[in-house]
């Protein structure tokens, strides 16, 4: 990933899952909508995921309190099943997803162009809880 003057966040995580329900479970709509929020006072009601190159996403992320909403969407720029994601967000920001299988266990390291105006450990903590509610997720269904 190439980083001129950006700053690149990279969160990590082992789940204990093969590749394939790992790349099924990142990817299916039915599946995101189970797993991609921070914390438990947010969801996503929606996802829409054309994983190709090229292709689009957009998941709804929403307060349960009704407070909040908006679209996380982008288009992605290569996509190389059970290996790599890359996309570009709506905003511009880059981020790349890796996957690396082993067996019964699965890699995944994902990179991210920060944003202005929360503090790199705030976005970086709040991607980890996705990835770690990612984790528990997967290894549970």
């Amino acid at each position: 990933m190439n980083s001129t003057d950006k700053t690149i966040i990279t969160i990590e995580a082992t789940i204990n899952a093969p590749i394939e329900k790992v790349w099924t479970h990142w990817s299916a709509p039915e599946h995101i909508t189970q797993w991609n929020n921070a914390s438990d006072d947010w969801y996503t009601p929606s996802a829409a995921n054309d994983l190709r190159t090229g292709g689009k996403f957009s998941f709804r992320m929403a307060a349960r309190d009704g407070s909040a909403a908006f679209d996380f969407e982008g288009v992605y720029d290569k996509v190389r099943t059970h290996e790599k994601i890359a996309y570009t967000i709506g905003d511009g920001r880059k981020v790349e997803v890796l996957f690396s299988g082993n067996g019964q266990s699965t890699h995944v390291v994902e990179s991210f162009e920060a944003e202005h105006t929360h503090s790199i450990e705030m976005q970086r903590g709040g991607w980890q809880a996705i990835l770690d509610n990612f984790k528990k997720y997967v290894e549970s269904n």
